[in-house]
This record gives structure tokens, sequence and C-alpha cells, in this order.
């Protein structure tokens, strides 16, 4: 960088002016080789994939049979139509399931910090209170039937 500092400063001691554009294209050719880099490995990146792609389709053998040209439903042969109704009831109980699973995650921080001196208390009380928040979404679940299998 100081040599090109000594050539500006040499072109202006004769007189000769340089243009303000080219005193950065040192500076800026290394900050564009960092692009280089990651744009090298993307390109690299894409032909890897198209490569294993492409092997895998000149490899793989090809044999289509009317077997093989069914859909595949878990084992069964596919019958009748392809929509099915399907009860709200399980899609709701899914969800409790993971409202309560995840809520339950947050039980262990709460150990921890329970167990740091000075926070006892506090942390009991706002356990509680989430605690109740589960319990009352718990039961209303059980109040709306949801839990009910029948």
């Amino acid at each position: 960088m100081s040599s090109n500092a000594d050539e500006t400063s040499a072109h202006r001691e004769r007189g000769a002016t340089v243009p303000e554009a080219t005193a950065g294209i040192a500076d800026s050719s290394a900050y564009f080789d960092g692009y280089g880099v990651v744009g090298l490995l993307a390109v690299i990146g894409v032909l890897f994939v198209c490569v294993a792609f492409g092997a895998g389709r000149l490899l793989r053998p090809v044999v289509p049979t009317p077997e093989k040209l069914l859909t595949y439903e878990c084992g069964v042969d596919p019958v009748g139509e392809g929509w099915a109704h399907t009860q709200v009831r399980y899609y709701v109980y899914a969800f409790l399931y993971v409202i309560f699973a995840v809520d339950s995650v947050f039980l262990f921080p709460w150990a921890t910090v329970f167990a740091a001196p000075g926070f006892g208390g506090a942390t009991l009380v706002e356990m509680f209170v989430f605690l109740g928040f589960l319990a009352v979404g718990l039961l209303y679940a059980w109040k709306k039937g949801v839990l009910e299998w029948t």
C-alpha cells in the first residue's frame, strides 16, 4: 500500500493528476478476493451435486414392472379413491401432545435455576404460574372431550 501512495505522491509532484478511480483498484481487488473464493466454492458444490445425480442416473438399473409403477402406500395395495376422511380429533390430540412435550422441556432449566442460591422463592412462584396455565389448558381440552377416543 505504501508503494501505491509513493507512486501517487510522485505523480502529483511532477504535476500529473492521478484519477481517483485508479487509486483504489488495488484495494478493490483484495476486497473481491473473498467473494471469488465463495463463488468458486459454490460452483464446485453445484458441480458435485450434478455429477452425483448424473452418475446415479447412469449407473442405476432401470427395469420398470407393474408393481414398481403402483403408488406406494405403506405396503398396502391402493384401493378406491385417493381421498380419505380423517377425524380432526387425532390432529388435536397430536397437537396437544406436542404442546405439552415442548412445555415440559421448560421444566429442566427451572430445576437448575431453582437449585441456585437466591432464586428459590421467585422461581417456585413462576413455575406454579406456568404449571397453572398448563393445567387450565389440559382441563379445557378434557372438558371439550378432546381426550376421549370413542
